[in-house]
């Protein structure tokens, strides 16, 4: 039995789904002055960030393959986004998958879409467009909590599901009563739960509204979820914070539903790569062999359509 597929003496390889890459001259929002974010100070990332860059990060710790998550380019240029991204793919076969970014309220969000897959050399799999609010304007990115419920909006996923795009839903547990509602009415979409539901309020009623909208998602079987982006409100990778996220968020999905993100380089504020994936790998130790290749590599091959 190989690595990849968890062999007595041998790490599971992992297939890294949820990682950036980028450009500083083409990230708008890492210019200028800085101003506060989810993810606090952010100084050390305004620089290029480019494939060799995460590959130096994550290949000694056992990455086999990526999914990149758009990094919200200037308006107007996600498919030169997608189509850079495509370039490096063709040069180096790196990432092997990508989500772009699309507004669905537009009103030409169907050319929008056709022209990101015909740019994307076969790699685009799925769409995020952030739906997170929060009363914290810094936490902020959508402009209202129900996006979502828009009818012209909705117009906007039908045209991702009719792609057989996944749509990467990123929504704060104040919202889950909405995006259960959105994932219930488009059961012919898949959605992939960012960051495990972005618990952010460790109170006692913090932790019951998110494992309760949790919960809600899971039975919905088009709805699988990322254990990434652990750190972005604790700046910090602890593994004693980490592991009831991610214990809950197993118990609640199942292995074969949760996929491991490393949300590279945002996280590598507070950690670096081989911290991370180690800490990652000690709070699912517990899992069996074959449960520990489903989160780090399995259900990211399913989900995004990877060859293993």
């Amino acid at each position: 039995m190989s690595a990849a597929s968890g062999g007595a003496g041998a790490a599971p390889a992992i297939i890294d789904a949820h990682h950036h890459v980028w450009r500083l001259s083409h990230t708008p929002w890492l210019q200028g002055p800085e101003v506060p974010r989810i993810f606090g100070a952010y100084q050390p990332l305004r620089r290029d960030y480019l494939i060799e860059d995460f590959l130096a990060d994550a290949r000694p710790s056992g990455v086999v393959q990526s999914v990149f998550v758009q990094v919200n380019v200037a308006p107007g240029a996600e498919v030169d986004e997608v189509a850079w991204v495509a370039s490096l793919a063709a040069r180096t076969g790196w990432p092997q998958a990508i989500t772009g970014y699309a507004d669905l309220m537009a009103d030409d969000i169907d050319a929008v879409l056709e022209r990101e897959i015909a740019a994307s050399g076969g790699r685009l799999r799925a769409v995020r467009q952030q739906l997170h609010w929060h009363a914290n304007p810094a936490w902020r990115f959508a402009a209202r909590p129900d996006l979502a419920d828009d009818p012209a909006w909705r117009r906007g996923l039908r045209a991702v599901g009719r792609r057989g795009l996944a749509f990467e839903l990123q929504v704060f547990s104040s919202q889950m009563p909405v995006a259960l509602r959105l994932v219930r009415d488009f059961p012919e979409v898949s959605f992939v739960l960012i960051h495990a539901g972005m618990l952010e309020d460790r109170s006692e009623a913090g932790w019951a509204q998110w494992l309760a909208g949790l919960r809600a998602l899971a039975a919905c079987p088009n709805v699988v979820t990322k254990l990434s982006g652990l750190g972005t409100f604790l700046r910090a990778c602890d593994e004693a914070a980490w592991r009831p996220v991610i214990e809950r968020t197993l118990e609640v999905f199942g292995p074969q539903r949760c996929l491991f993100g490393s949300n590279f380089p945002i996280e590598s504020l507070w950690t670096d790569y081989a911290t991370l994936v180690a800490t990652f790998r000690r709070c699912i130790a517990g899992l069996s062999a074959q449960e520990q290749d489903e989160v780090l590599r399995l259900a990211a091959a399913r989900v995004y359509r990877l060859s293993l």
